[in-house]
């Protein structure tokens, strides 16, 4: 429960860590598993001169349906007896990629900001996945081309373009933690005419969410590669893009947006005995992945 604010050192030899209170906690190593949200940790890091590069992400919107219509297209009826159903959906286009990423039956739509002034969605489900909606985010990736750098650096520059787009997520949003919401039809026609009805949003509660124009929110090819890919996904999920299913922005949080450089030692080049991990650091893509680098540097360090 303490955020490390500096890396002491003596010579090349790693010393201890200061923390926020002003108190410093003594260590000859330190594991920086700090996940892919650290942006106060990622600009200590990048001030202290440890070198990162900037990596692909994906950014997008919740879409939620009813769970019946996901077991229906899937299983071909609504049986108590199946488990809810679930898809995992990817449409290559020739300069992006649009994909279905941490779907959830029987979920819910759940706040993941970490900054002030800035709407993050993310998805989860209960253990029972016996809620009335499915949702999963649909996203599409982004290349470090796809944004400008800031001083030069391409790290800094694809923090501040997540960053932009989720206070664009805020603004639209009502500017109170309120989440941007639109149906997958007046989204696919561009305009805002219709609350939904069907589909309950699930994003904290009914007060919580306004409904506002998501092309706003992104830029204008995101956008377009979110629309094709709804329609796309419909063709092969039936209902996917139902005139009443339900977007809400922003899920930005896909991936960290930045990877920092470490030697086969697993060490921070020109940091040694400071070992970044997981999928903060950009060497994972989930919960998996993520434990299986955890243990990587776990033997490294050992060794």
């Amino acid at each position: 429960n303490s955020q490390v604010t500096g890396i002491l050192t003596e010579g090349d030899t790693l010393a201890g860590l200061t923390l926020a209170d002003g108190q410093t906690v003594s260590c000859d190593r330190c594991i920086f598993a700090i996940g892919h949200s650290a942006r106060d940790t990622f600009t200590m890091l990048y001030e202290m001169g440890v070198p990162m590069e900037a990596k692909p992400f994906a950014m997008g919107v919740r879409i939620e349906h009813p769970q019946s219509t996901i077991d229906r297209s899937q299983y071909g009826k609504v049986d108590p007896v199946l488990p809810p159903a679930d898809y995992k959906l990817v449409r290559h286009l020739e300069d992006a990629t649009v994909y279905t990423f941490c779907m959830c039956p029987g979920g819910y739509v759940v706040g993941a900001a970490s900054e002030d002034g800035g709407v993050v969605v993310n998805g989860m489900s209960h253990r029972a996945r016996d809620g009335r909606n499915a949702n999963s985010a649909v996203v599409v990736s982004v290349r470090c081309e796809d944004y400008p750098q800031v001083d030069g650096n391409a790290a800094l520059g694809a923090i501040a373009y997540q960053r932009m787009i989720e206070r664009a997520a805020f603004a639209a949003g009502g500017g109170n933690y309120t989440a941007p919401i639109q149906t997958v039809g007046d989204f696919l026609r561009g305009q805002v005419r219709h609350e939904p009805s069907c589909v309950v949003p699930t994003y904290r509660d009914a007060s919580a969410v306004k409904l506002a124009d998501l092309s706003t929110v992104f830029p204008a090819y995101v956008t377009e590669h979110l629309r094709y890919g709804l329609t796309s996904f419909d063709r092969k999920v039936s209902g996917f893009a139902a005139e009443h299913a339900v977007l809400t922005g922003a899920e930005t949080r896909t991936s960290a947006p930045v990877r920092i450089l470490r030697g086969e030692d697993f060490c921070a080049i020109g940091h040694p005995l400071i070992y970044p991990c997981g999928e903060g650091a950009g060497y994972a893509g989930g919960i998996t992945s993520a434990a299986v680098d955890g243990l990587r540097v776990a033997m490294a360090m050992i060794g």
